[in-house]
């Protein structure tokens, strides 16, 4: 009883979490910390509430989770009435539904990245100017990367190369082997998948809004890592004053027509601030127990 009123409460707190973290703005200064967080509450708050419901299903046995699953195979359910029935119904409910929409996410990017290569074979050149990048002969801003294992592409329009100069264009391109590189597209997909399970839900596309911002600061730190922050703040500048279209489905591009996230991109760069050492100490501690502390609960009797 109490692990199940523990996971209850996990559960809520995971979600005033995210409340508090989607209007965070010292996770700024530490992306990837930030960015481990949210991966910590959105894994917290799925084994945290699914562990929850299957701990009030399992209560007749007075075993725990992990501990009462065997009497439930054994005796084919035969304790539950019918409250604690619904109960086992909605977490093995909740649990297929958040795979199958997980899967379903992961095959649809992967479609579109296929397709999207393959237009690109047709219709991208290389230029001596950009090394191991693919040109789109189109007067447009566009600079992108298309993810993959083996096959990860950076994509820039000539009209990129046109409007910003070589040390601009050096340091966006650093921007986008960044996202390829560090595999941001991974880290999204459990959050798209969540806003097609929860689509009414604001929190839920605030919390990917969040995640998009961090994944593209994370980026901008490693671009202008070895180079002057300023290149790559001037080219975003350009970039939004250009209004490029969105980026393809399945990609992930150096920035957005929205000027908001632009400017606090551009600001952090020409002002960085570091994070006091105890606050990233505790954001650094707080990722592994928001993760692990579900798990624990389930598995102790």
């Amino acid at each position: 009883m109490t692990g199940t009123a523990l996971l209850a409460l996990i559960s809520l707190a995971t979600v005033g979490g995210a409340h508090l973290l989607a209007g965070a703005r010292w996770t700024w200064r530490t992306p990837r910390i930030g960015i481990a967080l949210w991966q910590a509450l959105g894994l917290g708050w799925g084994v945290a509430t699914i562990g929850a419901l299957l701990g009030a299903a399992l209560l007749p046995y007075r075993k725990g989770v992990a501990g009462g699953l065997p009497g439930l195979v054994d005796d084919q359910a035969a304790r539950l009435d019918a409250v604690h029935m619904a109960a086992l119904l909605a977490a093995i409910s909740l649990t297929a539904v958040l795979l199958a929409m997980l899967m379903y996410a992961v095959v649809r990017v992967v479609r579109a990245r296929a397709r999207h290569r393959a237009l690109l074979a047709l219709v991208s050149r290389s230029d001596s100017a950009v090394p191991g990048t693919l040109v789109l002969d189109h007067p447009g801003a566009a600079a992108y990367c298309v993810p993959g294992v083996r096959s990860s592409k950076v994509v820039v329009s000539a009209g990129t190369m046109e409007l910003l100069d070589r040390a601009e264009l050096a340091a966006v391109l650093a921007h986008e082997r960044a996202h390829a590189r560090e595999r941001h597209d991974l880290v999204l997909l459990p959050f798209a998948s969540l806003r097609q399970v929860f689509p009414q839900f604001r929190l839920v596309a605030r919390c990917l809004d969040a995640v998009e911002l961090l994944i593209e600061m994370a980026a901008d730190d490693r671009a202008r890592t070895g180079r002057p922050a300023r290149e790559l703040a001037t080219a975003l500048l350009r970039f939004a004053a250009a209004r490029p279209a969105a980026a393809p489905s399945g990609t992930l591009g150096v920035a957005s027509t929205d000027d908001i996230p632009v400017l606090a991109r551009v600001n952090r760069l020409l002002e960085p601030r570091s994070l006091p050492r105890s606050t990233r100490l505790a954001a650094t501690v707080a990722v592994p127990v928001i993760a692990g502390l579900p798990w624990l609960l389930i598995v102790l009797p």
